[in-house]
């Protein structure tokens, strides 16, 4: 027993101070991109039904650090300020399965094959998602019932004010918010991640998922079926796709986890289905479903064809030594996000 807990601490330590120097620069960069990107400006480019407002949609979603939960009240608020159901529905699914901290995670704990097709992949589903909601016929949901008269209320005020700032004091807002607030609502789940990682890594044997390379197919669709219910952001969902890489998961498959999980849920498809409608719900799982298992599937005929071996990239805890920046990395991320929360517990009472 003590054998095994010395090896799962082994194994997450190494995850974790893999991934930190690349998560800070992530969070650090969430804050730059809140800092000079007016959310003004983003719901009036995302208005009408048109197939560009859609494509902007998901390219504006890929960066973003937001996860599952983050992302709902962010496509509801563009909604509210006039986009459409197409284009927001596309920013419902391109934000949570991308990045920039979960693209910097994915360098960091995959390879650089993925790190591309990762946001790629994201803007493909996202798009598609958008683009056949639009088709559908019009239905009434919560949305469409409530009146949205934003005249000068403290969400319209205060994104003015913010975009008339100076650009130090809104970088200042911006960074003080990725280390805050966005760390706090990601930080749990990142943490929670890199322990399911090193429990992976520390329970299953090796080439754990090797017969499934005899049968693709087949591991396609069971990290399909892990997560379509799963519950993980994808900074979170990363870790856990490099543990799974390391048993002898193919890359494909490692990449539908990483689409699937992050976008859809119980609670994500419930907000769909009162605020876009049920028929735009069934578009939007099954958009997701198809566009995750073919692009796994493209994704391991590349790597076959370009002779790449994943694996290589990952690399296992006995051979891995922490350098002393990346322990100093985890060390302060550590401390971040223990701050993130002792704040908000302190805002709380």
């Amino acid at each position: 027993m003590i054998e095994f807990f010395q090896h799962l601490l082994v194994e997450t330590w190494r995850i974790f101070t893999d991934a930190a120097p690349y998560v800070i620069f992530g969070f650090l960069a969430a804050g730059v991109i809140k800092a000079i990107v007016p959310e003004d400006a983003v719901a009036r480019h995302l208005g009408g039904r048109s197939t560009m407002a859609v494509v902007k949609a998901s390219l504006f979603g890929i960066p973003l650090p937001l996860c599952s939960c983050g992302v709902i009240p962010a496509a509801i608020g563009l909604r509210r300020q006039g986009a459409g159901r197409g284009s927001s529905a596309a920013f419902l699914v391109s934000t949570p399965e991308s990045g920039v901290d979960s693209i910097a995670i994915t360098w960091a704990l995959l390879d650089p094959v993925i790190t591309v097709i990762r946001p790629i992949a994201a803007f493909i589903t996202g798009t598609l998602t958008g683009i056949l909601i639009n088709l559908l016929p019009e239905e009434t949901t919560e949305l469409d019932v409530e009146q949205n008269d934003c005249g000068c209320q403290s969400s319209c005020c205060e994104s003015e004010s913010h975009a008339k700032a100076p650009l130090a004091k809104r970088m200042a807002a911006g960074i003080h918010y990725a280390f805050g607030e966005l760390l706090k609502d990601i930080g749990g789940w990142l943490l929670i991640g890199v322990l399911v990682a090193g429990l992976v890594a520390t329970l299953l044997p090796e080439d754990f998922f090797a017969l499934l390379f005899e049968h693709q197919a087949a591991s396609l669709v069971l990290m399909l079926l892990v997560g379509i219910p799963l519950y993980m952001c994808a900074s979170a969902s990363t870790p856990v796709a490099a543990a799974l890489v390391l048993k002898g998961l193919s890359p494909g498959a490692a990449l539908v986890f990483l689409l699937a999980g992050p976008a859809t849920n119980a609670a994500t498809l419930t907000v769909v289905a009162r605020f876009w409608g049920r028929k735009a719900t069934m578009v939007y799982l099954a958009v997701i479903s198809c566009c995750s298992l073919i692009l796994g599937w493209l994704t391991n005929a590349f790597y076959a064809w370009a002779g790449i071996d994943i694996s290589r990239w990952v690399t296992p805890a006995e051979d891995h030594t922490a350098g002393s920046w990346h322990t100093l990395a985890a060390i302060i991320l550590l401390a971040l996000i223990a701050r993130a929360f002792y704040l908000s517990r302190g805002k709380a009472t």
